[in-house]
């Protein structure tokens, strides 16, 4: 099956690495499942429903005319209309899109809302670009897109790249075209116009509240533990905040420039400042924290750690990195971004015996709290922060709970990778044979 896989997708790197991932956990389900096989379920999920490519020319202020690439990947809707955000990178092209929009498939599976897996981008890069240049590009983005998107199709939300400022330029634009207020078509809206509390929150806090459900499982807790967290955009931020509040201590977070150590723990105020408000470098944070040092380029796995948390990139964490973290005496490894660990890091981790969370368990969280916005959006609601955040929780103590006993179930206890594979592959082959050979 992965020859095939390489065979019809020649060149996109990241969508063979995500597909040899999963079907490495899927020989046991064939084992037990024979018409998986026979009606060729596996290859049919690999093959996206749908792949849309198109050009997106804009003008800059200067009224120089640009021209960029937009995807949209609607890979599978056998559980529900299609699902997973939209990135704009320099790095978006059509094989990152694909990795990300499989990997949607099993994570949105996990969390057992009714959605789909999806994703799409731009190679659009909104870094130093004015706020009227993101705006003409967002609006030329949505003119091709919004054919293709709705409530009952596919719903788009926020990736890198793509914040509350680009849904709002986005969603203006899709309203404008179709004249209908379907707040359901986007997630990640701002929170006078549809919006719901804790999605800005919600991967960092999934991958937090995962964490601690897999240190519970083994009679620990967050309590005295140093935790590192690669990044410091959303994900890490709001991973940080939830660590500090779960007991541990965040003592290092990173940007593309190095990493910063703060043994009294990140201070998250100034963090914030520095990263949401004034969009600076991580260096700026060490010039104001008399207790950080920063450290330029470097490996930020080099601190040693009870908790690692990557929640930058893909493949950030490689082999040479898991086995310097195995060897300062990491415990844990829980993927805050997608697919943050190579495959060498992963193979690495076990045979360390540290334990390790896939992105498509452990950051669940902000899909999941974008389902929820989508229940408030059709319902006309609007939840408390603490009715969602408790929602969060229950999900990802859910999704921890699936995972481990799936892997237990399987012949793998404590696997989370096999347990996060089978259990979410299970949930869509039995929707995509429910609904016949389409």
């Amino acid at each position: 099956m992965y020859a095939e896989v390489l065979r019809r997708n020649p060149g996109e790197r990241e969508f063979h690495q995500a597909v040899h991932e999963v079907l490495e956990s899927l020989a046991v389900v064939l084992g037990r499942h024979s018409e998986y096989a026979e009606m060729k379920t596996i290859e049919r999920i690999c093959e996206p429903e749908r792949q849309i490519i198109f050009r997106v020319p804009w003008q800059d202020d200067s009224g120089e005319v640009q021209i960029n690439r937009g995807f949209r990947v609607e890979f599978n809707s056998a559980l529900g209309p299609y699902k997973g955000g939209l990135r704009f990178h320099p790095s978006v092209n059509l094989g990152i899109v694909k990795f990300l929009g499989f990997e949607q498939i099993f994570k949105n599976a996990l969390t057992g809302m009714p959605i789909g897996g999806g994703k799409g981008g731009s190679d659009f890069d909104p870094k130093g670009r004015s706020d009227a240049e993101v705006m003409r590009f967002c609006q030329s983005f949505m003119t091709e897109l919004y054919r293709h998107i709705g409530e009952y199709t596919d719903v788009p939300a926020g990736d890198i790249g793509v914040g509350a400022r680009e849904i709002g330029y986005l969603f203006g634009q899709y309203k404008r075209i179709t004249n209908r207020y379907e707040s359901g078509v986007l997630t990640g809206k701002g929170l006078g116009w549809g919006g719901a509390l804790v999605r800005t929150e919600a991967t960092g806090y999934g991958a937090a509240f995962f964490a601690e459900a897999m240190m519970e499982a083994r009679g620990e807790s967050f309590d005295g533990t140093r935790v590192v967290i690669s990044g410091s955009g959303n994900v890490a931020v709001h991973g940080i905040e939830k660590v500090h509040q779960l007991g541990g201590t965040a003592v290092a977070c990173s940007d593309s420039s190095g990493y910063v150590v703060d043994e009294k723990g990140i201070d998250l105020e100034v963090l914030k400042q520095v990263k949401e408000v004034e969009r600076g470098r991580i260096a700026d944070y060490a010039d104001r924290v008399g207790s950080a040092s920063f450290v330029a380029g470097g490996s930020i796995w080099d601190v040693p750690c009870d908790v690692a948390m990557p929640s930058a990139t893909q493949n950030e964490l490689d082999g040479e990195a898991a086995q310097v973290l195995a060897r300062n005496g990491c415990r844990y490894v829980v993927e805050g971004a997608n697919m943050p660990a190579t495959p060498e890091a992963v193979d690495a981790f076990r045979a360390a015996g540290i334990v390790f969370a896939p992105g498509k368990a452990a950051n669940a969280g902000g899909v999941a709290t974008s389902a929820l916005e989508m229940q408030q959006n059709a319902s006309r609601d609007r939840w408390t922060f603490e009715h969602s955040e408790a929602k969060l929780a229950e999900i990802m103590r859910g999704i921890h709970a699936r995972c481990h006993e799936t892997a237990e179930e399987y012949g793998s206890p404590g696997d989370l990778v096999l347990g996060a594979n089978v259990a979410g592959f299970l949930e869509v082959a039995e929707a995509v044979h429910a609904h016949g050979l389409i």
